[in-house]
């Protein structure tokens, strides 16, 4: 559109960002404030002296070792499932399919309370009791949706003549894979890797039907929330959470900027 945006349109954009930022803003104020049991505010003074209790909670750093061990590892099996999927549903036509993207949708778009008992039935009925794996698999099931909606969208985006073209001038599937169609998919690989580990990380909900006794670094924050004495250093926390989780997915918009036009469009199977 032509010209600059109106002045009304430039205040709804302000106050946009104020409603969604400010509870940010003062999750990080309270985490520098002198008062340990109330939210004064504002508050009646300002130190860092939280950051190093909270440095010094042993607690919070096998809470935090943990998520970052199932984040990781389910973040790994999302990378390879939802590559996996994405590849089948773009390559082949079959019946049913349209119905098999909404199921594959799915446990991102039910709330997370339902995936819980789901997942605790049926480990249940399996006879498996919570643990680290389990953990990992109730994650996996969300994470795969974000690998997969990134891998298809970047696969449509190639067009299949291209590995085609590969193939009529002499290389294997393998080759084609790894010289053509890896590099062509790197950044959406990138990019739903991250969300997934984001999403993974700060995940509450499935988290409580799957880990039992384990504490994951959301779990550590709604037992503390129970302490008043404890809290500043649970903002400490959460503002550590927060760069934890924000940087990543920063860098997966910055990688798979302005790629709408990289790959010229093609048959999709």
């Amino acid at each position: 559109m032509p010209g600059k945006p109106s002045l009304g349109l430039r205040l709804a954009f302000y106050l946009g960002m104020l409603f969604l930022h400010f509870p940010i803003a003062i999750i990080v104020l309270y985490a520098l404030t002198t008062e340990d049991r109330t939210y004064q505010f504002p508050p009646p003074g300002l130190t860092l002296r939280w950051f190093g209790e909270a440095m010094q909670r042993t607690d919070m750093w096998a809470a935090l070792w943990l998520s970052l061990q199932v984040a990781a590892m389910a973040t790994a099996i999302a990378l390879v499932l939802g590559t996996m999927v994405a590849a089948a549903m773009y390559r082949f036509q079959f019946l049913g399919k349209d119905f098999l993207t909404v199921l594959l949708i799915l446990p991102i778009a039910l709330p997370g309370i339902l995936t819980g008992i789901a997942l605790l039935t049926t480990f249940k009925r399996l006879a498996l009791e919570p643990s680290f794996w389990t953990i990992v698999i109730g994650h996996a099931t969300f994470c795969i949706v974000t690998v997969y909606n990134n891998v298809v969208a970047r696969f449509r985006r190639m067009g299949y003549s291209q590995m085609e073209a590969s193939m009529d001038l002499g290389a294997d599937w393998f080759a084609t894979w790894r010289h053509v169609v890896l590099p062509s998919l790197a950044t959406a690989l990138l990019a739903g890797g991250m969300l997934s580990f984001a999403l993974s990380f700060d995940e509450v909900i499935v988290t409580t039907f799957t880990a039992a006794d384990q504490k994951t670094l959301p779990i550590w924050f709604l037992n503390e929330l129970f302490r008043p004495r404890e809290r500043p250093i649970t903002n400490v926390v959460a503002v550590f959470v927060m760069l934890v989780t924000f940087l990543p997915i920063v860098l997966a918009q910055w990688l798979t900027r302005n790629t709408d036009d990289l790959h010229g469009g093609g048959k999709t199977g």
